[in-house]
């Protein structure tokens, strides 16, 4: 009977998740009123870029501190404040739309408000989903990353079913939509601890008396932070311990079987099925609500994991050597693989961040230029598709690059990286459809490639960083990672803000327009397709410098041996 309650109240709490994360990814929809709105503040689209910049860094340049907080404080902490900070970063924005006035930088602060909320809401849901199903982690976290990288897609269809062409209307979808979804969500998104046992061999059962009962012991880890708890039941601890209560046999046992119990990482809980005799006890007479109470933040929670983690990882990682290797903090900064990866990203991930954080200023251009009788309901209408286009293409781009990646590990035996080749590549024909297009209806091709190569590069790139740098230190080197775009992500937009605003004129209204169609921006992609040019170049090295590494590495081996 409790089993079947816990169930339940874990997929209330995976829905809850879910839910949550449609509420984080909505940085992605700027491109779908940012121009309404410099145009009404009469803003330079220099500016307007400065405004989604601060919202790329709020997302990108938390990861480390969120994902101390979630591991001091738990998920719920992180949710709830998330919510506020979704909300107070959309208000202002809508008011300073409403009233046409209000400063850059305190749109700026409202925009960095909404990037760190949606990153300690969705950090928090992907966390709750992977302390809930240890054995199933893949398949249910898969959920939320997913209305991740669809909540751009959803805001937008919204938009434009509910609204169409009203951006006041649309930011204040934006601005109670992400609170009440992640508010709400929060009052359902709960943990529910796993606890353990090991069965013995037969022939360690026979050591034991009817009288023996199984009692439970720690790991060293768990015994320093909290001490020796008492029950059947783990007691509340302090947020962040990492493994889950584990019954062993009394003892008076053989050392060779107590041994044997106890000797499993905590880890092996994770990887869903892999021991058969690794099963669950729980006591009867607790409820979902009960379990969930004693201790929240403690069970499974991996004292190096807060966010993506091993979460994000593919199945067929090199679990080997990603357990064996173990580098992490400063460590990194005297490795020239973390450089290497460091600058794929940054420069993958800032032309994306181009296209994304500028669709719109794109869309305005050539249909100005296309026809100069469209309204400002229709050009509102195509910038809300094209930030459609993106985000499905950004979902996609992430499946493909699991299965892709999956293939080129297990069926040819070639290096991971090699994704981050065919990512390059994406990006580089979605720069010369971009240099290309003249046509406004043909300006899918920009929006969709670009998405697809978003997808592509973060849907793999954390597995290449746990196989690279060990999956013990993944979430902090993950976070260490993501300052890259938040880096890059701003030199390019503020490189295509400039190119923009010098082919513009300023109206009898101060609004700033372009009406040159593609020369309006062209030059800024000429600049992005030598960086494509540059990051895949930057990705061949790293897979020839990998490959020679890995030789090195099992030469060694053999020799040791």
């Amino acid at each position: 009977m409790l089993d079947k309650q816990l169930y339940r109240a874990r997929m209330v709490s995976s829905v809850a998740a879910t839910v949550i994360s449609l509420a984080c990814g909505t940085n992605y929809v700027y491109s779908a009123w940012a121009p309404q709105f410099a145009d009404r503040l009469h803003l330079t689209t220099t500016q307007s870029n400065l405004i989604g910049i601060a919202g790329n860094l709020g997302m990108y340049s938390m990861g480390v501190p969120i994902g101390l907080f979630i591991d001091n404080r738990g998920p719920r902490p992180a949710v709830i404040v998330g919510s506020f900070l979704l909300g107070l970063g959309y208000l202002p924005i809508r008011t300073a739309y409403e009233t046409s006035s209000g400063s850059v930088f305190l749109m700026c602060l409202c925009s960095f408000f909404v990037g760190a909320g949606g990153c300690m809401a969705f950090a928090a849901a992907v966390k709750t989903s992977a302390l809930n199903w240890p054995h199933h982690r893949g398949t249910a976290t898969a959920f939320p990353l997913a209305a991740f990288g669809l909540s751009a897609f959803f805001f937008s269809m919204s938009g434009k079913l509910i609204f169409p062409g009203n951006t006041s209307a649309f930011l204040l979808l934006l601005a109670l939509g992400t609170f009440l979804l992640t508010f709400v969500g929060f009052f359902f998104l709960r943990v529910y601890p796993h606890t353990v046992y090991h069965s013995l061999p037969s022939d360690a059962r026979s050591v034991m008396s009817g009288s023996q009962q199984l009692r439970r012991t720690l790991s060293e880890e768990d015994k320093t932070r909290r001490g020796l708890s008492r029950g059947a039941f783990p007691s509340a601890a302090e947020p962040g311990t990492s493994t889950p209560t584990t019954y062993t046999t009394p003892a008076s046992l053989p050392a060779q079987v107590v041994e044997g119990a106890e000797a499993e990482p905590a880890e092996s809980s994770t990887s869903g099925g892999a021991h058969a005799d690794l099963e669950t006890a729980r006591p009867s007479h607790l409820s979902p609500e009960d379990i969930e109470d004693t201790t929240e933040t403690s069970s499974l929670m991996s004292k190096s994991s807060s966010l993506p983690g091993d979460v994000l990882v593919q199945s067929s990682v090199d679990m080997e050597r990603s357990h064996r290797v173990d580098i992490r903090g400063l460590r990194l900064l005297s490795d020239i693989e973390f450089w290497q990866l460091f600058a794929i990203m940054g420069i993958l991930a800032g032309i994306g961040l181009m296209t994304i954080n500028n669709i719109g200023h794109d869309v305005h251009a050539l249909w100005k230029r296309y026809d100069s009788s469209v309204n400002e309901s229709f050009l509102i209408q195509r910038q809300q598709m094209h930030v459609s286009i993106l985000s499905v293409g950004s979902f996609v781009g992430r499946l493909l690059s699991g299965v892709g990646s999956d293939f080129l590990v297990k069926r040819l035996e070639a290096s991971r990286v090699w994704c981050l080749v065919a990512a390059s590549l994406v990006f580089f024909a979605a720069q010369m459809a971009a240099l290309s297009v003249t046509n406004p209806h043909f300006l899918g091709l920009v929006s969709s490639l670009s998405g697809l190569g978003y997808g592509f590069l973060f849907g793999v790139f954390p597995s290449i960083v746990a196989e690279t740098f060990g999956i013990h230190g993944l979430s902090q080197n993950w976070g260490f990672m993501t300052l890259s775009p938040a880096i890059s992500g701003n030199i390019f937009n503020l490189f295509y803000g400039r190119v923009f605003d010098a082919h513009s004129i300023i109206g009898e209204d101060g609004d700033h327009t372009c009406f040159e169609g593609l020369d309006c921006y062209k030059n800024a992609y000429y600049v992005s397709l030598l960086a494509c040019g540059l990051g895949l170049l930057t990705t061949l090295w790293t897979i020839r410098h990998q490959a020679v590494a890995r030789k090195a590495e099992d030469s060694k081996t053999v020799a040791q041996d």
